[in-house]
């Protein structure tokens, strides 16, 4: 697995450091390192094993030799775990470091730079500041909309008990005023009832006195004077019958005034 190992990480550097992209100089360099970091294959492996994780970020210290590999799922995922638990002890990693899979992944270990990593754990820390942004903004705004639906509430309840008590005082005077009206009328049918009585028990006593005046000229002449003074009492009772009338009259055509203002 060793021999592999090294097999690949000459492979990938070979491919990623060509002489077109660097000097001779750079890529001697460059594979003594991945040489000298190839020897600890089994190392890393073992490191990747027991954090569970896809990869390790591995170099070596400059000062000491001695091998550092940061476990993570990628790149920027080694190194955010780096930073999440500092060490000032640990060494200072060099400007490009090697991102090596776990052994049973078939991908080429990778050349990753630690400008890269480092711009990718300050975009995550800009995110995650973004996202606790957002998440507060959006807390404050459910607490204002329910604020806001609080008192939306509040005012809907008030204004349909100020509706309903208004409705109620104006259902009340109405019905009163209906009253009112109910009784006008009863009075108004009484007071017909009443004069339609009078009248006809009027005509009713025109109609027997003319009858006995007729009945005492018939008889007798002597009673000439009685009849004569009957005749008075006639006259003065149909002059007395004539102002009821006329009296009743005014008071109908009052109630009538009253009735059509009614309605």
């Amino acid at each position: 697995m060793g021999g592999l190992y090294a097999v690949l990480l000459a492979l990938a550097l070979v491919g990623c450091a060509g002489p077109s992209l660097v000097t001779p100089e750079q890529a001697r360099g460059i594979r003594d390192r991945e040489r000298a970091l190839a020897a600890h294959g089994t190392a890393i492996q073992l490191a990747i094993r027991e954090a569970g994780a896809e990869g390790a970020l591995a170099f070596l210290d400059t000062s000491t030799g001695r091998l550092v590999a940061l476990p993570g799922d990628s790149p920027a995922d080694a190194w955010a775990r780096r930073a999440a638990k500092p060490d000032a002890a640990a060494p200072s990693p060099p400007p490009v470091l090697t991102f090596v899979h776990r052994a049973d992944i078939p991908i080429a270990p990778e050349p990753v730079t630690l400008a890269a990593v480092q711009r990718q754990q300050a975009l995550r820390t800009s995110l995650a500041a973004l996202e606790s942004d957002f998440q507060e903004t959006h807390r404050r705004l459910e607490e204002r909309v329910a604020a806001v639906q609080r008192e939306l509430t509040e005012s809907v309840q008030t204004s349909k008990r100020d509706s309903d008590t208004a409705l109620a005082a104006t259902r009340a005077e109405l019905q009163k005023a209906l009253t009112g009206v109910a009784d006008d009328l009863a009075s108004t049918r009484r007071f017909m009832l009443q004069t339609a009585q009078l009248a006809w028990l009027n005509h009713e006593t025109n109609v027997e006195n003319a009858n006995a005046v007729r009945k005492v000229a018939s008889a007798s002449q002597e009673l000439s004077s009685s009849s004569a003074k009957l005749e008075d009492t006639i006259r003065q009772l149909s002059q007395t019958l004539s102002a009821q009338l006329r009296e009743l009259s005014n008071r109908l055509d009052a109630l009538q005034g009253k009735v059509s203002s009614l309605k």
